[in-house]
């Protein structure tokens, strides 16, 4: 079932011509087309489904700098002090509060992983601290856990994906984005070499670049153009309660489940590195690119061969611009949740917070967490293509940095000074294998 998203208002048209065509409704596209529209640059953000259909609005709602890479650090920093004022900014409630996040383990090596990174933190004056097993105590009464030890940030937040992107969304119209939905993008133009338009189901659009942020589905069109890009989808299952005590008000991340405070009185769950890989004819092709990341990340996972295999972003498919394209037989990516992590998720709840044993489930959703080989995302030109730009592979950190990746896209999209280094994020490194063998952290 999908989680219930704000809805967005949608042309009846496409445009003829635009400066810039964004393909995809997510984080990424929209906090994209929200920084062109206002810097004055015509763009259309162009959705195959609903905005906010997929994992933009599956996601945990987690916004931080905590145990981030150091390479994606720089864009979380951003990204947190843009979410500070995006209540105001967008005149909506976007659900974000500096609420702070916990992460407590029983498990020394986690203790050891912390600590490393808190050393990296420093260097980027990031607001952490590591806990001792009376300090982790003392952040989460109730807890009837004696955990190691812990770390905590208190500068981090918290924010609604059901709410955020959708108020991104119409902020973007309101400075004159064009948002059409339920229109997949089929195919690109090229002209003397350069991205001169696309073709959608609903026509041709001219426009001088495109940006690529279609979340799990972005490979698929890339690959279709003879574009690589290297990306695997995990189904994730996530669900969130009903109003229920208050045993925190930010978020908590405890050894294979972790919970978020809600606008609503409720947690929105996770089951921290569980997944089901899903087997699929792409990911069969590009598994030693991904051997590395599956290496260090088996244990949580399980596999399966379902509908994936045949029509989801990682099966064989060929179309042609004037056919209907994988794209619109598949209008929102929507997995069934896995009953047996529900079931898992609200008895290790209630076995660490006793005050929480009548928790009920209010809704459950299963989501395609798409990844790169290393974990960082692609924001950046595709140099072989003058016009192509993307914005991809977040690794399930896209909601948290979507502001600032989107800011990001924005400023290489017009040429504008960067906000950040782009050089971690560049598309090449999926040609020449930089850093592929280092997988990014969670």
């Amino acid at each position: 079932m999908s989680p219930p998203v704000s809805p967005v208002s949608s042309a009846s048209t496409i445009p003829s011509r635009i400066d810039v065509v964004v393909i995809g409704g997510g984080m990424a596209g929209v906090a994209a087309g929200y920084e062109l529209a206002r810097r004055g640059t015509s763009v259309a953000i162009v959705e195959k489904g609903l905005v906010s259909g997929e994992q933009s609005s599956r996601n945990w709602g987690w916004c931080r700098q905590q145990n981030r890479d150091p390479r994606e650090l720089p864009l979380a920093q951003l990204a947190m002090r843009i979410w500070a004022g995006l209540n105001a900014d967008l005149g909506e409630e976007t659900g974000f509060r500096r609420t702070g996040l916990v992460y407590a383990s029983g498990n020394p090596a986690d203790i050891a992983s912390w600590e490393k990174w808190s050393q990296i933190a420093r260097a980027f004056d990031v607001d952490t601290r590591m806990l001792t097993t009376a300090e982790t105590a003392a952040l989460l009464p109730g807890n009837s856990r004696n955990w190691v030890g812990g770390v905590h940030s208190p500068t981090d937040g918290r924010a609604e994906p059901q709410l955020a992107v959708p108020a991104l969304a119409r902020a973007a119209q309101r400075a004159g984005a064009v948002i059409v939905q339920n229109c997949a993008v089929r195919a690109f133009e090229t002209e003397a070499g350069r991205l001169s338009g696309v073709v959608t189901e609903q026509g041709p659009i001219r426009c001088s670049a495109v940006l690529v942020a279609g979340g799990a589905w972005s490979g698929m069109l890339l690959r279709h153009h003879g574009v690589r890009f290297l990306q695997a989808s995990v189904k994730s299952t996530c669900f969130y309660t009903e109003p229920a005590a208050a045993v925190t008000e930010g978020g908590i991340s405890m050894q294979n489940v972790a919970l978020r405070r809600r606008l609503d009185g409720g947690y929105t769950v996770g089951l921290s590195g569980q997944g089901q890989l899903q087997i699929a004819p792409w990911g069969l092709m590009q598994a030693k690119a991904f051997w590395p990341t599956f290496r260090a990340r088996r244990k949580g996972l399980t596999f399966a061969i379902g509908r994936q295999f045949f029509e989801g972003p990682e099966a064989f498919s060929r179309w042609r611009a004037d056919s209907v394209s994988p794209f619109e037989r598949v209008r929102v990516l929507n997995p069934a949740p896995d009953r047996r992590l529900i079931d898992k998720g609200l008895e290790r709840l209630r076995n660490i917070y006793p005050q929480l044993a009548g928790l009920k489930v209010a809704q459950a959703w299963g989501g395609m967490v798409d990844s790169t080989p290393d974990a960082i995302p692609v924001i950046a030109p595709v140099k072989a293509q003058p016009g192509l730009f993307i914005a991809s592979g977040f690794s399930g950190h896209g909601f948290g940095i979507g502001p600032a990746a989107g800011r990001l896209a924005a400023d290489l999209i017009r040429d504008d000074a960067p906000c950040v280094d782009p050089t971690p994020y560049r598309y090449e490194r999926m040609i020449d294998g930089t850093d592929f063998g280092n997988p990014g952290m969670l």
